[in-house]
């Protein structure tokens, strides 16, 4: 980057530093031990989420610090703050998990108070657990001013009896538990070993799945997604994306000329290339709302319809991050996927060069079985899949990485929370063949949409993984494997068919030809509304109560405002 002087005069920071009005404002910026010099450069908000919550976010604080570097050295000005997340893997299996989803907007409009409230001009955003990332990635597509992404990195995998584990194993060791399978000695081995260091969870889960999008969207530093989050070359990373937001400032280069229709479509690719996890399909439609850009879950589903699964990562498959970081990274993976045809190339990054200028020197390394060239996939349909049908007339999804059987048929055991289907499984009430159902935890219903990794690790544990189906109008954990299916919609809250579902009824899924229905006539569905009625839930007042006000349906991405369409002014351009 050259030396040319930074113009404040179009940059939002100037409503706080310039001119003898701002003189009260200046004394604040003097009282922090800020230098004229300082006052006068581009303010760059640095936000991590860092918190002692989990060990997804434990390291961020370190790393934001790396990029408050990178920003000064590039004559820049940062200002560090921190916003919420809620830890999935903590929050999972209770009433904590309806915070989780709720979490991403909140991330997102507290991101988004900060930085208007402060005329922030540009921002590096680093984030560990899975909400954190889209809710970060939403708020710098919302303001539009020059951002860089950064990931925090993944946990190191554990051992356990000499095999690499991660928490998920833990999940499924309860499973295992309870079905005689598990000593209690096991049990707490396991527990002591599966999470040995900061990060995120290591496989293919949320937060490494949004992590590659980050890459792939163009949002983030090419390579930035793979190390582990106890890698000193994260902290190069971060003052890289410093200096490199800066540059961004200089050359006018916003979210916006980086995130289009096209690099939406990558990031899909990028999904279900490595049987990511399916809370992406909620997360890319959210981001394009953003923006203005009609990219629903039908539209993601078109792209992993055709996109071959080439990423042997857990937890369909063998290998976590930081064995696919080793391997080449997310870099080699678009570069096959690239090469093959199935990756837009002209898409803008925050390098300030397009993708196919990114990948040009970025080679396949044969040896290794991380990643399979496009030419010689794992199968040749992505790891996740979208369904339609009569139970599911605004859609539903279900990855289908490692899986062999994609077709289900059998009755319906229907449950109206979480809680009553887990103990259904606890107490082995759940025969092989049964299609469990649970309902009433979608974004309305919920409220807050949950994760169901308890339910489906416990099935797991017991050994019922691939021997029974499950769907409901909440979601799953990246780390969910098994015939599960999430987000149906219209969620049963809303009078969906899924809330119509009586004991016995017979379900078909064919994640083949991507339908899911139930063996009803559109009379008996048609009867049986008439008889609906809508509940109420136990959350009418505060955070939870307010978000089932606003949410719209999870087929659009479970999002809360009117967004990009409606825009009159973009905070970027006040």
């Amino acid at each position: 980057m050259d030396a040319k002087p930074f113009d404040k005069t179009k940059l939002p920071s100037r409503h706080v530093t310039e001119g003898p009005d701002r003189a009260p404002h200046r004394s604040y910026y003097y009282a922090m031990g800020l230098t004229e010099e300082e006052i006068h450069q581009p303010f760059v908000g640095v936000v991590s989420c860092w918190n002692e919550a989990a060990p997804c976010n434990i390291a961020l604080m370190r790393q934001a610090q790396s990029a408050k570097a990178g920003v000064k050295e590039a004559r820049g000005t940062p200002r560090e703050f921190c916003t919420i997340t809620v830890t999935d893997g903590i929050a999972m299996g209770h009433q904590g998990m309806k915070s989780s989803l709720i979490s991403r907007d909140v991330i997102a409009d507290s991101i988004e108070l900060t930085m208007r409230g402060h005329c922030y001009d540009a921002m590096v955003g680093l984030a560990g657990c899975d909400k954190s990332l889209p809710g970060m990635m939403m708020s710098m597509l919302r303001l539009n001013v020059p951002s860089v992404f950064m990931y925090g990195g993944s946990i190191l995998p554990g051992k356990f009896k000499g095999k690499d584990v991660t928490v998920v194993d833990v999940f499924e060791g309860v499973g295992q538990h309870s079905a005689g399978k598990m000593s209690d000695e096991d049990l707490h081995e396991l527990e002591c070993v599966a999470c040995p260091s900061a990060g995120s969870c290591g496989g293919q889960f949320t937060a490494n799945t949004m992590a590659c999008v980050s890459e792939a969207i163009g949002l983030a530093l090419p390579s930035s997604s793979g190390a582990p989050a106890p890698y000193e070359s994260r902290d190069e990373y971060a003052a890289a994306s410093g200096r490199q937001v800066m540059s961004l400032v200089q050359q006018g280069i916003r979210p916006r000329d980086i995130v289009t229709l096209k690099s939406l479509q990558n990031a899909a690719t990028v999904v279900a290339a490595t049987g990511g996890s399916t809370n992406a399909a909620l997360h890319l439609p959210a981001m394009a709302h953003e923006i203005g850009i009609d990219f629903d879950l039908f539209d993601v589903a078109e792209i992993f319809k055709k996109t071959p699964y080439i990423a042997d990562l857990k937890p369909g498959g063998k290998y976590v991050a930081k064995d696919m970081y080793e391997a080449g990274g997310v870099p080699m993976l678009m570069k096959t996927l690239y090469e093959g045809g199935f990756i837009h190339g002209d898409c803008m990054t925050v390098t300030g060069k397009t993708i196919a200028e990114n990948l040009e020197h970025v080679t396949f390394n044969p040896e290794q079985d991380v990643i399979y060239p496009v030419s010689n996939p794992i199968t040749p349909t992505g790891g996740v899949v979208g369904l339609k049908g009569s139970l599911a007339p605004e859609g539903g999804i279900v990855k289908v990485a490692g899986m062999k059987v994609l077709q289900f048929e059998g009755p319906a055991r229907c449950f109206d929370s979480e809680e009553e289907a887990f103990a259904a499984v606890e107490n082995k009430q759940i025969q092989e063949g049964d299609v469990i159902i649970i309902r009433y935890e979608g974004p309305k219903g919920g409220p807050g949409m949950r994760e169901m990794l308890s339910t489906t690790a416990a099935l797991y544990g017991q050994g019922l993984g691939e021997k029974v189906a499950l769907i409901t109008d909440g979601r799953f954990s990246g780390g969910t494997r098994g015939f599960c299916i999430g987000h149906v919609g219209p969620e049963a809250a809303e009078g969906g068919p899924i809330g119509l579902l009586e004991d016995g009824d017979i379900i078909k899924i064919d994640a083949i030809n991507g339908t899911l229905d139930v063996a009803l006539s559109e009379d008996e569905l048609a009867a049986r509304r008439e008889k609906w009625q809508p509940r109420k839930t136990d959350y009418q007042s505060g955070t939870l109560w307010k978000f089932a006000q606003q949410v719209g349906p999870a087929r659009k991405g479970a999002v809360t405002h009117p967004g990009g369409k409606a825009e009159v002014v973009c905070y970027a351009d006040i």
